[in-house]
């Protein structure tokens, strides 16, 4: 029997950012079962789906595609990341079945992709985090802006020890850092001398090996290896992120 992919819904994942802690809201597929034909006539799923686009939804999507493969065992589904943007075109131009994307769909992309559906799924929060012997308790948004933009480029003028200050920042097209220049730069653009990492995994990982490092971060990836700062006086947790 021929296995026939599941027809989806194309849809992205929309990203809504409140006060300081930048809260996310991320999106979900709605799907049509393609009937297993069959000499008995039962109806079940069968067929494959894929999904790609911010690695900030990604842990969620593999948690999602997991447990639906596991009561839908003729389906496959396939989670890669790849950034925001790349799940937005993906989902549009019909080379994934659904695209995840962490942050607002913009409006020249609904322009030009008019298929797009966005569907609100989860809330997540983006965090400051830093190397674990970082000598800082807590950050302004301002200087936290100050550290991104290149503005101040040692410890000591935060508080900390007399260091350099290592700035970690996504590239360009993720949809983490398209919210964090929204929410906390502003107009400022991010220093030229940040290290640029592919995915928030490759992003906690280098700050939790570089001392005097510095990087925002999803909730999701948020664990011991790094040093999570309160931001103006707010703690980066579920409860104050809801």
């Amino acid at each position: 029997m021929r296995r026939r992919k599941i027809n989806m819904r194309r849809f992205v994942l929309g990203l809504a950012l409140i006060a300081s802690l930048l809260l996310a809201a991320c999106a979900s597929p709605t799907a049509s079962p393609a009937p297993t034909e069959g000499e008995d006539g039962a109806a079940g799923l069968s067929g494959s789906i894929s999904i790609t686009g911010s690695t900030t939804v990604q842990p969620l999507a593999e948690k999602m595609a997991e447990d639906f493969m596991a009561k839908n065992p003729d389906v496959e589904i396939e989670v890669t990341g790849g950034g925001s943007s790349v799940g937005v075109k993906a989902a549009a131009q019909d080379t994934a079945d659904i695209g995840n994307a962490s942050r607002e769909i913009k409006p020249e992309e609904l322009a030009e992709f008019p298929n797009l559906k966005v569907h609100v799924i989860a809330r997540d929060g983006i965090a400051i985090a830093v190397h674990p012997d970082t000598a800082v308790s807590g950050l302004t948004v301002e200087q936290v802006r100050d550290i991104f933009s290149g503005k101040i480029t040692n410890w000591n003028e935060v508080g900390g020890a007399d260091a350099a200050i290592i700035v970690v920042s996504r590239e360009e097209g993720s949809g983490t850092r398209d919210a964090f220049q929204e929410m906390v730069m502003g107009d400022a653009l991010i220093t030229e001398n940040a290290i640029l990492q592919q995915s928030n995994g490759a992003l906690r990982t280098t700050v939790a090996n570089t001392p005097n490092s510095i990087a925002y971060l999803s909730f999701g990836y948020l664990d011991e290896s790094v040093k999570v700062l309160p931001l103006d006086g707010v703690e980066a947790t579920e409860e104050n992120a809801s």
